[in-house]
């Protein structure tokens, strides 16, 4: 068994309906040109605000993703 060796990529997610499917909607998106994902820890979160109420949720990720033998 060979060592497994991690490429780390930082990614920005949004979503309305909240951090949950902002991390998802970044990871989905990820996958159409990454693969072998398989960690990500949530670096910054951050909102926007209109007329009082959180309109869009942005979600930081890094992603972990392991490199072909």
């Amino acid at each position: 068994m060979s060592d497994h060796i991690y490429k780390i990529v930082e990614i920005t997610g949004s979503s309305k309906s909240g951090m949950e499917d902002a991390v998802n909607n970044a990871l989905k998106r990820a996958t159409k040109t990454l693969h072998n994902l398989r960690w990500f820890e949530v670096t910054d979160i951050r909102g926007d605000i209109e007329n009082d109420s959180v309109m869009f949720w942005q979600v930081t990720v890094k992603a972990g993703f392991k490199l072909d033998d």
